[in-house]
């Protein structure tokens, strides 16, 4: 068998042909691995699993998912590992796969090691391997070249019920996998069919760059840093695939090298990844929102698991030196064209560009396209440029159930943990007036712009004017003092950016009048 020759001392014009030739696996070769799985999936779809070891009921196999390289169609030549997902009939729920998983993996464990001879498939190493989730796994032999592939077998609830489309499931099912709070990634294979899905139906070209990835970062980070917590190969899947989706604007016909090159130049810059897809689940459902962009504010990189939020791929692992293995990369061979010259990359954004609605009282509201590391005050220029302010510009944003903050001119969205379309304030202040924030009743707030020698009354009557609430059922307190009407915002030492508590009086109250 010819040894694969180095990816590093292949040219830059010759990897589509060094994808074809090395990695892309042969049919035959592929069609005996698949042969030996469907007999180990076959006797998992015939068995029952006994209650036992804390299982007061029987266990169905409803269904046995190949997912993984081998389900995706991004397999490399020669490498043997096959994962199956277990679809079992006992989990009617989160909670209940994670309080019987490991009842299930015994179990599993125990019927396939009383039953090696009728499998007849060389079946040995049968062991429960922690992971996330658990997982059981074993070797089998191929009949004809009695070669060794590895299976992992992930018991999972049928979260999505028996049939699964390629389209956005009920949103209930993300607002359970929510409030089940398991540990990131353990509900995932409850998902894999999407998983599998969002890669398998890829355009062929991208699937050369998939596999020309996994290549490198098997042959020359996970192999040269073996003991080291490296991220997972779905991790750089998901990465490349954003990198093809906003570079090559999802072209079919792209430069392999090009795209090769901009994923490396991508994982350099990993501190400030945050990638994401709504193509499953999406920012409709307030609790799922707020969910997500709780996940915008962790450490970054970011890279969400397109068909399960609560699992971030990329978080707890050593980018640095993927980093610094891919700044070699970029060193060799492979990123250089015939006449030595750096092959060009794509112009990929570290995130993608989001929504920003503008809204000032007074004015229809202003759609602006920004990117979230873009600095603030650039888009405050494109609010100049568009409303011609004449103020000093004071921006503010509101998260649901969180208090208004100030946008830092120097600063940018990504900051503030701000990844997702937005909703922004605008208040136009002339030297001498202050920005103050009100936080009303229901929850919301406003910005307001005035003097700070201005009276408390002049402040409730921008907030009659704006709300609708007459003056006289107003109540504001700072700093937990109520505040009267005929007293300076200064004389409170209310400064610029505070925050106010308004509320509404109650009935048979009277505003304070001076003597």
């Amino acid at each position: 068998m010819a040894l694969t020759p180095e990816l590093y001392d292949t040219p830059a014009s010759r990897l589509d042909s060094f994808v074809t030739q090395w990695l892309q696996p042969s049919r035959d070769w592929k069609e005996e691995v698949l042969e030996a799985v469907r007999m180990v999936q076959k006797f998992l779809r015939e068995e029952h699993f006994e209650g036992e070891h804390g299982l007061d009921q029987e266990a169905r196999v409803l269904k046995v998912v190949k997912v993984g390289s081998f389900g995706n169609g991004t397999v490399l030549r020669r490498t043997s590992e096959v994962e199956l997902v277990v679809f079992l009939s006992c989990f009617h729920s989160f909670r209940e796969e994670a309080r019987y998983h490991q009842a299930v993996l015994s179990l599993m464990w125990k019927k396939l090691w009383c039953c090696r001879d009728l499998l007849a498939l060389g079946l040995e190493n049968v062991e429960i391997v922690q992971g996330v989730p658990d997982a059981l796994v074993f070797t089998i032999q191929t009949r004809k070249t009695a070669e060794l592939v590895t299976v992992t077998v992930v018991p999972a609830y049928r979260a999505l019920g028996p049939s699964v489309s390629n389209s956005q499931p009920h949103p209930e099912v993300y607002v359970s996998l929510i409030e089940a709070h398991g540990y990131p990634g353990n509900f995932s294979p409850s998902f894999s069919e999407l998983q599998r899905n969002f890669v398998k139906h890829r355009p062929t070209k991208l699937k050369s760059l998939l596999r020309l990835v996994k290549h490198w970062y098997l042959q020359y980070v996970k192999a040269k840093c073996p003991r080291a917590a490296l991220p997972p190969v779905y991790a750089l899947e998901l990465l490349t695939i954003y990198a093809w989706e906003v570079g090559a604007q999802e072209d079919e016909s792209f430069r392999l090298d090009e795209g090769f090159a901009t994923v490396m130049e991508l994982l350099q810059e990993y501190k400030f990844l945050c990638i994401y897809w709504t193509k499953y689940y999406t920012f409709q459902n307030p609790l799922i929102k707020g969910f997500v962009r709780k996940q915008f504010k962790r450490d970054r990189p970011v890279i969400l698991d397109p068909a399960d939020p609560t699992h971030n791929v990329a978080e707890g692992y050593r980018w640095d030196i993927v980093a610094q293995r891919a700044s070699q990369c970029l060193k060799q061979n492979c990123c250089y064209d015939d006449k030595e010259n750096p092959v060009p990359s794509w112009t990929v954004k570290r995130a993608r560009d989001i929504q920003v609605t503008v809204e000032q009282w007074g004015y229809s509201d202003l759609i602006l396209r920004v990117n979230p590391y873009e600095p603030i005050k650039k888009v405050k220029e494109k609010i100049w440029q568009s409303w011609g302010c004449v103020g000093l510009q004071h921006l503010s944003f509101q998260e649901p159930g969180g208090k208004r903050q100030p946008l830092n001119s120097q600063c940018s969205l990504a900051y503030y943990g701000v990844f997702s379309n937005i909703r922004i304030c605008l208040v136009e202040t002339i030297s001498p007036e202050i920005q103050v924030f009100v936080n009303h009743p229901n929850g919301g707030s406003h910005a307001y712009a005035i003097d700070p020698k201005s009276f408390i009354l002049g402040l409730k009557q921008q907030i009659e004017d704006k709300q609708g609430l007459p003056t006289s059922q107003q109540q504001l307190e700072f700093q937990g003092q109520v505040l009267q009407d005929w007293v300076s915002l200064w004389s409170y030492g209310i400064r610029d950016s505070d925050t106010l508590i308004l509320s509404k009086k109650k009935a048979g109250k009277f505003p304070f009048l001076p003597n």
